[in-house]
């Protein structure tokens, strides 16, 4: 995994081969960085199966509907899913309209800039079936199978 953040907050996680991979300019690359060594022991619990109760500073910067959208997944508990038209409704709500399109959530839900502690892979499609991951299906289903969601083989 890539990680990257300021002197004050984690700024991105992604897997390797990431399509979405958008490094910061002003990202740290110094690996004894207390945020970077903060969100490895973060992951490391996660990948242990412990859900961590404390999550590192984190600072995001989009548009606000991609905002609004990265804000609303971090609500999802760890072993939980919300499908793109749940999180399409809660928007529309929030917004005050009658709807707001799942594939523009989806669009926004797969540039989140920081997987895992923004927890896009808790998404699914209406038909709960596995799709759009930035890091592909395979670690989708991998950390939804850690989290209790789907049986593990």
């Amino acid at each position: 995994m890539f990680l990257a953040c300021t002197d004050e907050a984690l700024t991105g996680v992604w897997f390797y081969g990431a399509r979405h991979l958008q490094i910061p300019a002003d990202a740290r690359k110094d690996h004894a960085h207390p945020i970077l060594i903060e969100t490895s022991h973060w992951l490391d619990q996660y990948f242990q199966g412990n859900p961590p109760a404390q999550t590192p500073p984190l600072s995001f910067s989009s548009t606000p509907f991609r905002e609004s959208v990265w804000e609303i997944l971090r609500t999802i508990p760890y072993g939980k899913t919300r499908t793109y038209g749940d999180i399409a409704q809660q928007l529309a709500r929030q917004q005050g309209i009658s709807r707001m399109s799942a594939q523009a959530v989806g669009g926004a839900v797969g540039h989140n800039p920081i997987c895992i502690l923004i927890p896009c892979h808790r998404v699914i499609g209406s038909d709960h079936s596995l799709i759009g991951y930035d890091g592909g299906l395979d670690k989708k289903e991998g950390l939804l199978k850690l989290e209790g969601v789907l049986p593990s083989a």
